[in-house]
């Protein structure tokens, strides 16, 4: 059963000051990329300071993911060919998955399935933006923000089993029945991480109103409408499991309106969805 939700919460804190910070040198790669004047070389001068998270970066771009036609060995080849604030995102991602994987593990959700799920959301976001002509450059923001959406789920202990099963007996939205039981969403606990973390307003946006689009800021109210809309079309095709089987599908038009995509569009990725989960297996391996 469920304990007190001031318990609950507490619980949730001290879990979240127990994560460990980001490396040094992701930070800083964060910090130079956050910088207008930022050169390629300075980040280049960062990583290649950190051998694993070179081999990181260069095991990414040689994947299947980017298909390139020739294999990159030059790490400044690499910052050269996918742009700085890519290489940003990739050292981003894969240190924040490094990092949660020795998290506890929930019996609520299976590591593989939640994790499933995540990329499924993130890729799901990238073919959506795809299709609606959203540069290149940013769909790799988008499938990063569904990559990391449900980070806020991380945290919660056991007791999320009574939650998952009061959903399923209910057939009710996940959200609705966390903030009923625990007194904090996934969302707001998402947003917790994101700021121990740093992570920048876009990102956190996404995190923590995925769910709750029309609360977004509206410089990134579109972002979080496409992590909304990629969430509820993983929920739909069944990808991995995060809990929420029973999304309320009756947004999904006030979605499609704000990120000016229609319901042929919204099908259509689906020729593509099961491609692309594989090539971004790549992220959980780096």
């Amino acid at each position: 059963m469920v304990e007190d939700k001031a318990a609950q919460q507490k619980k949730i804190e001290r879990f979240i000051k127990r994560m460990p910070s980001l490396s040094t040198t992701v930070g800083k790669v964060m910090e130079i990329c956050s910088r207008i004047d930022a050169s390629p070389n300075e980040l280049n001068k960062v990583i290649s300071l950190d051998p694993v998270l070179t081999g990181q970066v260069l095991k990414l771009i040689n994947s299947a993911y980017y298909s390139l036609m020739n294999k990159v060995t030059s790490l400044t080849r690499a910052i050269t060919m996918l742009g700085m604030n890519t290489v940003k995102n990739m050292a981003l991602s894969t240190a924040i998955i490094r990092s949660v994987s020795g998290a506890k593990k929930s019996k609520a959700l299976p590591t593989s399935k939640f994790w499933a799920h995540s990329i499924g959301v993130g890729v799901c976001a990238k073919l959506l933006a795809k299709a609606n002509d959203v540069p290149v450059i940013e769909c790799e923001e988008y499938f990063i923000a569904g990559l990391l959406h449900d980070l806020g789920k991380i945290p919660f202990g056991d007791e999320y089993i009574d939650i998952l099963h009061c959903v399923k007996k209910e057939q009710r939205s996940l959200i609705e029945v966390e903030r009923e039981m625990l007194g904090v969403d996934h969302q707001q606990v998402g947003r917790m991480i994101a700021e121990k973390w740093k992570l920048n307003e876009a990102m956190t946006c996404a995190i923590c109103f995925h769910h709750d689009v029309e609360s977004a800021p509206e410089e990134h109210r579109v972002r979080a409408a496409y992590i909304g809309l990629a969430n509820m079309y993983a929920n739909i095709l069944d990808i991995g499991y995060a809990g929420d089987p029973f999304p309320p599908e009756d947004g999904a038009d006030r979605l499609l309106e704000i990120t000016g995509l229609n319901w042929t569009m919204f099908s259509e990725i689906a020729e593509s969805v099961e491609d692309e989960i594989q090539k971004a297996q790549v992220f959980l391996q780096a």
